[in-house]
């Protein structure tokens, strides 16, 4: 069951394409653009000493910046930091051969925290934002909390494309309604129902028999089918909403450590180990 799970995290490729097929590559490759763009930019502003690079080494240690209370990504109990967040924020640390040091900070004022060297770099299930290019570098995106679509275990729906004369729910006003509706548009024949507050009450409905389709996004889906066997998700994701790690614009070699840390990481596995921790075994 958990080897299925983690299979969610590994992209298979359709066998044609579709309208919404097209959408998602034109979406990955305008992010992939958007990045390249930014950390060339910031490249070439930054050809000085990194400033923020020099000052962790000399320290030993790297100042991370997080919103707490964003479970599982991060989380205060017992008065230590836990989360999916941390343990990265950690690994990251370790091979640039600094501890981490974990700064309380909101997703209003990350970006100030990093300008104004109150952090080294925020973890902090950070959505890629090309907007704060001007005063931010980005690392290479580690988690997509894209919307997916989730069937039940022996559905033969193979995509979006099926929907048609089913039943699909998706929490109100959320990024996965707005996806569903636009479905919806597309194919009058699908039976919208996006009555429900959150991801969870979704899935319910779904393992109730309710509905043949939800979609949600892809962390609710991880921990809900982590937890519960009867449900999976089919095809890749619907949307691309990276995760990011972020640092200040002038902390470009920094931003090339992490990097290959990241990739360190990936190739290590450990990135299956925090799917496994975080969205399998830990408590809901």
């Amino acid at each position: 069951m958990r080897s299925r799970i983690l299979d969610v995290w590994r992209a298979r490729r359709p066998k044609r394409l579709g309208r919404m097929d097209v959408a998602a590559a034109a979406i990955v490759i305008v992010y992939t653009l958007l990045a390249a763009i930014t950390q060339i930019g910031a490249s070439v502003a930054g050809q000085g000493p990194d400033p923020v690079w020099a000052a962790a080494r000399q320290r030993g240690t790297l100042r991370v910046a997080v919103d707490f209370g964003f479970y599982p990504f991060s989380d205060i109990q017992q008065n230590q930091p836990i989360g999916y967040d941390i343990d990265l924020a950690r690994a990251v640390a370790q091979k640039l051969g600094l501890r981490a040091e974990f700064v309380p900070s909101n997703l209003d004022s990350v970006y100030d925290d990093l300008a104004n060297h109150r952090a080294d770099l925020a973890a902090s299930a950070l959505p890629y934002a090309p907007e704060q290019g001007w005063r931010a570098n980005f690392s290479t995106f580690y988690f997509n909390a894209g919307q997916v679509l989730v069937i039940p275990e022996r559905s033969a729906i193979s995509g979006p494309e099926q929907l048609g004369g089913r039943r699909l729910g998706a929490p109100l006003g959320s990024d996965a309604d707005t996806y569903a509706r636009r479905l919806a548009s597309d194919d009058p024949t699908i039976v919208l129902r996006s009555i429900y507050d959150t991801p969870a009450e979704v899935l319910a409905d779904l393992r109730r028999g309710n509905l043949d389709a939800a979609i949600v996004d892809n962390a609710s889906a991880l921990s809900d089918i982590g937890h519960a066997p009867g449900l999976r998700v089919v095809g890749p994701a619907l949307t691309l909403e990276p995760y990011v790690l972020a640092m200040s614009s002038e902390a470009y070699q920094l931003r090339d450590a992490v990097n290959r840390a990241l990739d360190q990481l990936r190739d290590e596995g450990f990135f299956d180990q925090l799917n496994r921790k975080w969205f399998v075994d830990a408590p809901r």
